[in-house]
């Protein structure tokens, strides 16, 4: 009887580990079956591309995405790329930007955009008509006082739809809750 009751104290621990074990993979498992049908209706996973998005800035723009907030502004003639650093104090995360946004100013002017191509691993709606038009837009970079932006002005109502384009594009996917409807 003691050798019994023995072994069903030594078995009944391995029991409940692989009953657990086997719970817990068959919920890793549904887990997994609802991403890939996630991915599958999309095309991509929605956390691992913002993620990679993410990497893909900080690598590009020089600065931590997380430190810093942007913001996409349309209007009537083009509309700004704003960045900001979210700490007042943070001068190293401002100084970043301003480099990145005067070299973006200067960039986008000469048709080249490929950081934004870099970081959204895709080319942006708009950039094929902003390229084309290049001669057609202006591009400005101003200080603020925690970063920057870059002011993109057109008279050309084609450029100004495309740079429309790429704006609401780049509210889409940084999330910024900026409008993206035309003034």
């Amino acid at each position: 009887m003691k050798n019994n009751v023995l072994s069903v104290l030594l078995v009944a621990p391995v029991l409940i580990v692989l009953v657990a074990g086997a719970r817990s993979q068959d919920a890793s498992n549904a887990e997994a079956s609802r991403s890939q049908s996630q991915s599958q209706e999309t095309g991509k996973d929605p956390h691992k591309c913002s993620m990679d998005m993410q990497s893909r800035g900080d690598m590009a723009m020089g600065f931590s995405q997380t430190k810093t907030t942007h913001h996409f502004m349309l209007a009537k003639d083009g509309g700004a790329i704003r960045v900001e650093a979210n700490d007042p104090k943070d001068s190293q995360s401002r100084d970043e930007i301003r480099m990145h946004l005067g070299h973006i100013a200067k960039s986008f002017a000469a048709g080249d955009f490929n950081i934004p191509m870099f970081v959204h691993d895709q080319v942006p709606p708009g950039v094929p008509l902003m390229q084309t038009k290049k001669n057609e837009i202006r591009y400005r970079f101003e200080e603020t006082q925690n970063g920057g932006q870059v002011v993109i002005r057109s008279s050309d109502q084609e450029a100004i739809s495309a740079i429309h384009d790429f704006l609401a594009f780049q509210i889409r996917e940084h999330k910024t809750g900026d409008s993206a409807a035309a003034p």
